[in-house]
C-alpha cells in the first residue's frame, strides 16, 4: 500500500501515541486510513470538521462488573464492556463476545469495522460492540445462566430497539442470546426486539446462524464474475469449523464447489474428496461439543490431520479465512499464491496481518476485506430488526433472496467506490471510500456532535 495522506498520518500517530497497546484497533484504524488518502485530498472538509480525529473515537464506553455464582456456590467476577462506536446512520449494532482473551482495545477494533461494514450494508445501522472475558465453554447451563443474567443487568439501561442492539459473536449463541433477552425483558417489562439472533419462535430471523457464510460465498460468486467465472467446480480452502465455516461450506457447495479443508486451535484436516452431505452435518455436532477440537472430524472420517498447522498450504483455487483476526500471515498469503489460490475472501474480522494484507494487495489475486465479504451477519441481523419492527416473519426463500440482494449492491458499491478512487478492482480501496464517505457525511450533516 501507499503512503497516508499527511492528515491520515498525523491522526494516526496521535492515535498511536495515546493507545500505543491497542494494536488491533491500530493496525484497523491504519488500513482503512491508507485507503481513502485520496478522498481526503479531493475533499478539504474532512479534515476542516476533523472527521478522522471524530470517527476513530467511540462515542461511549461502557464498562462494568458482571459477578456470578457458579454451581459450587464460589463467586466470580468478570469484566464487561460495551463501545458504542458510531450512531451517524443508526443505532448502535454489533455483536457481544464471551471469551478470556477480550479486552477494550479488541472491541474498539471491532466496533471500528463494524461501522463501516454496517454503512456498507445500506441499512440504518451504526456500529458496536462488546462482550465480557467470561469464557462459557465448559460452563453449565445455569452458570451461563447466571452470567448472562448478571450481564445484562448491568447493560440493559444503555441498550434498546432504537439506541443499541447487541446480536451474538464468539461464544454467544442462540443458548446465551435467549438467557439475555428474558432478563431483558424481566428488567424492561416490554418485549422489544433489542438482540438479534433470537430463537425462531420468539422473533428470530431464518437463516442468521449461516447468514455469515452465505454472504460470503455470495460475494465470491461476484468477484469471479467479475472475470468471467463462478464457484462451480472449485476446490475452496475454509478455516474455522464454527457456524461461519459451516455457512461457508453449506453455500459454496450447493453453488458447486468444493470446500477441502476445515481449522481450529489444534490444527487443520484436509479432506480431498469434499465436505458435504453428512460431513457438513457433523460440523454441527463439532460445535455443539465442549472440545474444541477439528481432529474429531478427522477421526470420524478418517481424513488427514495437520496438528498445529493452518490450511493456507493446501491447493485451491479460492480461500475462506473464516477463524479469527491475523490467523492469515505473509507466509501463509505467498503459500496461497504459490499453490494457484485465485480469489481471497475475508469471512473473519481483518483475519490477514498487514503484511499478508501487503503480499495479497500486490498481487493479481481477487482479494476482498472482511467488512465488505462478511456483512451478510449484521445485514440479516437489520433483516431480524425489520421484521420486529413490523411484527412479522419473512420466509427462508425471502431471506435468502434479501441477502443476496445486498452483497451484490455491496460488491457493486466496492468496484464503482475503487474506480472512481481511480484503483479500478481494489476491494479494500473501494470497501474503506465507500463506508467511510457515508459515515463521515452523515457525521457532517448532524453537526459538531
Amino acid at each position: 500500500m501507499n503512503s497516508p495522506h499527511p492528515y491520515c498520518a498525523q491522526v494516526l500517530q496521535s492515535l498511536t501515541d495515546k493507545y500505543p497497546w491497542e494494536k488491533p484497533f491500530l493496525q484497523a484504524v491504519n488500513e482503512v486510513f491508507l485507503s481513502i488518502g485520496v478522498i481526503v485530498e479531493k475533499e478539504p472538509i474532512f479534515k476542516h470538521e476533523r472527521i478522522l480525529e471524530r470517527i476513530v473515537e467511540p462515542e461511549r464506553i461502557f464498562i462494568f462488573r458482571v459477578p456470578w455464582r457458579d454451581d459450587d456456590g464460589n463467586i466470580h467476577v468478570n469484566t464487561g464492556y460495551r463501545v458504542g462506536f458510531n450512531s451517524a446512520l443508526g443505532p448502535y449494532k454489533g455483536g457481544l463476545r464471551f471469551h478470556s482473551s477480550v479486552n477494550l482495545g479488541i472491541f474498539k477494533f471491532l466496533g471500528f469495522e463494524q461501522t463501516l461494514k454496517n454503512a456498507l450494508t445500506g441499512l440504518p445501522l451504526g456500529g458496536g460492540k462488546g462482550g465480557s472475558d467470561f469464557n462459557p465453554r465448559n460452563r453449565s447451563d445455569r452458570e451461563i445462566e447466571n452470567f448472562c443474567q448478571s450481564f445484562m443487568t448491568s447493560l440493559y439501561p444503555h441498550i434498546g430497539p432504537n439506541t443499541d442492539v447487541p446480536a451474538g459473536d464468539i461464544g454467544v449463541g442462540a443458548r446465551e442470546i435467549g438467557f439475555l433477552f428474558g432478563q431483558y425483558k424481566r428488567l424492561k417489562n416490554a418485549w422489544e426486539g433489542v438482540l438479534t439472533g433470537k430463537g425462531i419462535d420468539w422473533g428470530g430471523s431464518y437463516l442468521r446462524p449461516e447468514a455469515t457464510g452465505f454472504g460470503a460465498a455470495y460475494f465470491a460468486e461476484e468477484m469471479l464474475k467479475t472475470q468471467g467465472d463462478s464457484l462451480d467446480r472449485k476446490t475452496v480452502a475454509v478455516s474455522g469449523f464454527g457456524n461461519v465455516a459451516w455457512g461457508v461450506a453449506t453455500k459454496v457447495t450447493q453453488m458447486g464447489g468444493k470446500v477441502v479443508t476445515l481449522s481450529g486451535p489444534d490444527g487443520f484436516v484436509h479432506d480431498p474428496d469434499g465436505i458435504d452431505g453428512e460431513k457438513i452435518d457433523y460440523m454441527l455436532t463439532m460445535r455443539r461439543s465442549n472440545h474444541d477440537r477439528v481432529e474429531d472430524y478427522a477421526q470420524q472420517f478418517n481424513v488427514d490431520f495437520h496438528p498445529a498447522k493452518k490450511p493456507w498450504g493446501v491447493a485451491c483455487d479460492v480461500a475462506f479465512p473464516c477463524a479469527c483476526e491475523n490467523e492469515m500471515d505473509e507466509d501463509d498469503a505467498r503459500d496461497l499464491l504459490k499453490n494457484g489460490c485465485r480469489c481471497v475472501v475475508e469471512v473473519a474480522n481483518m483475519p490477514a496481518t498487514q503484511e499478508a494484507m501487503d503480499v495479497l494487495l500486490e498481487s493479481a489475486i481477487l482479494y476482498s476485506p472482511g467488512k465488505a465479504s462478511n456483512a451478510a451477519g449484521v445485514a440479516c441481523s437489520g433483516l431480524e430488526m425489520a421484521q420486529n419492527s413490523s411484527k412479522i416473519r419473512w420466509t427462508r426463500e425471502e431471506v435468502d433472496l434479501r441477502l443476496r440482494t445486498i452483497m451484490v449492491d455491496i460488491h457493486e458499491t466496492c468496484l464503482r467506490a475503487a474506480a472512481q478512487a481511480g484503483h479500478t478492482g481494489n476491494y479494500f480501496t473501494g470497501a474503506n471510500i465507500a463506508g467511510f464517505i457515508k459515515v463521515a457525511n452523515a457525521m457532517m450533516d448532524h453537526g459538531n456532535t
